[in-house]
């Protein structure tokens, strides 16, 4: 085409553009991730982020997102809700990223004055080149794909070199054009620019509509791996092998209103460093243990399973979790104790430390003199009698007594003696190097609509938990606006490593009532009151909740 350029579209209208273009590329990231477990690469570039930025950082903006979170009144289902807030960040991020990158091609095409006939092949060098770098960034982060490598390589290139070449067709599209000098006349037809970047809108409006609507048809068709939530509305009363509760006779009832006693799997809190959980397949699993070991074994899950096993109810903490925060469950644990991997391996003299590395690229360190201690400590394979669920740590996570869940690792495959002691991910950002747990107790309920009459007196039941490790509990205690501690009844545990439910029935009062709660663990010390953030060691403080109880809350009792 004997043609020159005349005038060319702008970086800021290449801006324009990516931001048009961006929701369909997008969606077709998604649609891959659906139907054939391809990369999704927003969520590679947000992770590939967030291990890079300072802890500093990192807690500031988690600490945020929490405040956000619980302004808009999310934080019932705090996890689920920051999960979906980090994907959320994580789609405008890579959008972003793509709107600049298209400014950026603007540019450069109109600063290297590329002529008409060369666009379209700079525009698909431009794809290729940033394809080529955010396949090296996927291989890099992104465990959660189970594609072959190869389809991930090509699918990747693929949307990136067709992306460029949208991007080199609307860029000759919009430039305006005149005949060359000299050469042969031919006809030159002039378009709106502004109706044509509708079309365009409009056809990536469409597509990203299709690509979203058919991986999510897909997604809800295909099922999940996702154990579903059992038990009765109030209460779970049996394990996941049906048998009852430790405690099933204990006679002292919840509060109504009160957490269940026993998480249900599927409502188990989960906080981890990737934006889609590692997927890991259980029959080609093998884990190496190794190091500074006179005997390195590398085991499948099957060869796991073999040895000798140890079974516990245990509750479990973020770190991050605020007073009264929902950051914390109870389930049932099924492992291998630590000692008979030791047992295995042999450790050499001069091993201080086991590091233990995740599919996430989640480490940590573990005191050998701790594992070598506690008999306690184990390599869990199930929760709830159940194969644990990939969004918890299939096939393999480590349980710590008395730390939080920053100390253990989920999706673990390396595990390393080494004669060293090291610092894990989160307390190379600045978080506690021991992690031990606090004690805490939290405030549920104030069932107002639960009241009762014992002895002409009315009664309103309050109810929630305590827990302080492995430590146990040994009192908690009330008061209302401010007057005396007063001591609550304590159901009795699941284990000596859960939390306790605990009850106290208040004499019933008109008006706005402040209650607090506190507890003592199992050496008697009482929790302190001193308030303290997440950040390093763990929240403490009292937890208090306001309940407004009237003449209405007696009516039919």
């Amino acid at each position: 085409m004997n043609l020159q350029i005349t005038s060319r579209p702008s970086w800021l209208v290449g801006l324009g553009v990516g931001a048009i273009v961006a929701p369909a590329l997008i969606a077709l990231f998604f649609l891959g991730e659906r139907i054939a477990g391809l990369p999704f690469l927003p969520f590679d570039v947000f992770d590939a982020i967030a291990r890079t930025l300072p802890g500093g950082v990192i807690t500031f903006g988690i600490d945020r997102m929490i405040d956000v979170l619980t302004l808009l009144g999310l934080g019932a289902n705090l996890d689920t809700a920051a999960k979906t807030a980090e994907h959320i960040i994580g789609i405008v991020t890579f959008a972003i990223l793509l709107i600049v990158l298209v400014g950026a091609l603007f540019g450069l095409l109109n600063r290297l004055n590329a002529p008409y006939k060369r666009v379209a092949l700079a525009s698909i060098v431009w794809g290729a080149m940033v394809g080529g770098l955010l396949v090296l960034l996927s291989l890099a982060i992104n465990r959660s794909a189970t594609a072959e490598i190869t389809l991930q390589i090509v699918w990747i290139l693929l949307l990136m070199v067709g992306w460029g070449m949208v991007l080199g067709n609307v860029y000759q599209a919009l430039c305006q054009l005149a005949p060359v000098e000299g050469v042969p006349k031919v006809k030159v037809e002039s378009i709106d620019r502004r109706q044509f970047l509708v079309r365009l809108g409009g056809a990536t409006a469409a597509v990203t509509v299709l690509g979203t609507g058919l991986a999510e048809f897909l997604n809800l068709t295909g099922g999940g791996d996702e154990p579903q939530s059992v038990g009765t509305p109030d209460e779970m009363l049996v394990d996941g092998k049906g048998n009852p509760m430790p405690n099933a006779n204990d006679p002292l009832q919840a509060a109504l209103g009160t957490r269940r006693e026993y998480t249900p799997v599927a409502e188990h809190y989960r906080i981890d460093i990737s934006s889609l959980p590692p997927s890991i397949d259980g029959d080609t699993y093998q884990l190496p243990i190794g190091g500074e070991v006179e005997n390195p074994v590398t085991l499948s899950l099957a060869d796991i399973r073999a040895l000798p096993s140890i079974e516990s109810f245990i509750t479990m903490s973020c770190i991050s979790n605020r007073i009264g925060g929902n950051l914390i469950s109870t389930t049932k644990w099924t492992g291998v104790p630590f000692k008979e991997i030791i047992n295995l391996v042999k450790p050499k003299e001069g091993v201080v430390s086991v590091m233990i590395t995740g599919a996430d690229e989640f480490d940590e360190f573990v005191s050998y003199d701790l594992l070598q201690s506690d008999e306690r400590i184990m390599l869990a394979y199930e929760w709830d009698d159940k194969p644990l669920a990939t969004r918890n740590g299939f096939p393999l996570r480590v349980h710590v007594p008395d730390r939080y869940g920053m100390k253990q690792p989920k999706w673990i495959t390396n595990i390393e003696f080494v004669t060293r002691k090291g610092e894990g991910y989160w307390v190379r950002r600045g978080w506690s190097e021991e992690a031990i747990v606090n004690s805490t107790s939290v405030i549920d309920t104030v069932a107002a609509d639960a009241v009762f009459k014992r002895g002409g007196q009315y009664f309103v039941p309050m109810g929630g938990i305590a827990w302080a490790g492995a430590k146990g509990i040994s009192k908690v205690e009330v008061r209302v606006n401010e007057g005396q501690w007063q001591e609550a009844r304590l159901r009795a545990p699941l284990s000596d490593r859960t939390w306790v439910i605990w009850r106290y029935d208040w004499a019933f009062a008109e008006g706005t009532q402040r209650v607090e709660v506190r507890c003592y663990n199992g050496e008697g010390e009482l929790q302190t009151d001193q308030v303290n953030s997440p950040r390093p060691d763990g929240a403490t403080g009292i937890h208090s909740k306001n309940a407004t109880l009237s003449a209405a809350n007696l009516e039919g009792v």
